[in-house]
């Protein structure tokens, strides 16, 4: 004989809720840091009525600042080694005496390696991006069935 664990049947309230606050994230596109504020004022809101949302909430805010600090590290890579590689090109001696001048024969032979790295870096970033708006999507739909969903490759900052 087989025993199961009773599903708790989620009200519809609580789906849209949930749903609605994977969705919140994509408002990053429009206001700043509002992949943040908007699923932190829902998440608060709701997560002491509803153990669904809670949950939902909870992915979805462990999830965004996952992807920041997958991409502070992906910065942390790129941004110097452009910067070092701008900087050997430049004639120093312009600059020091605030002359007129040119970048002539940017000289990539001697950097290639680094500028592999720094666009590997970059290109992994935009990846982040897409999966990042696909996968919000697909939470969405979870959260709106009444489903439980977790995110790949999310560090669980709240528990």
């Amino acid at each position: 004989m087989e025993t199961t664990t009773p599903l708790i049947m989620e009200t519809s309230s609580e789906k849209n809720t949930a749903a609605f606050t994977h969705l919140s994230t994509l408002s990053q596109y429009i206001i700043p840091f509002g992949n943040y504020i908007f699923p932190i004022l829902i998440w608060t809101s709701y997560k002491d009525k509803s153990e669904f949302v809670n949950h939902h909430g909870k992915q979805t805010l462990n999830f965004q600042l996952s992807l920041l600090l997958y991409t502070l590290i992906l910065a942390l890579i790129a941004i110097p080694i452009f910067i070092a590689v701008v900087l050997q090109n430049i004639p120093m001696e312009a600059v020091f005496h605030n002359e007129d001048f040119t970048i002539r024969n940017f000289d990539f032979q001697g950097n290639i390696g680094l500028i592999s790295v720094g666009l590997t870096a970059v290109l992994l970033f935009g990846l982040l991006k897409i999966v990042e708006f696909f996968l919000v999507i697909y939470a969405t739909i979870k959260a709106s069935n009444g489903e439980y969903y977790k995110y790949p490759m999310t560090i669980p900052f709240i528990k």
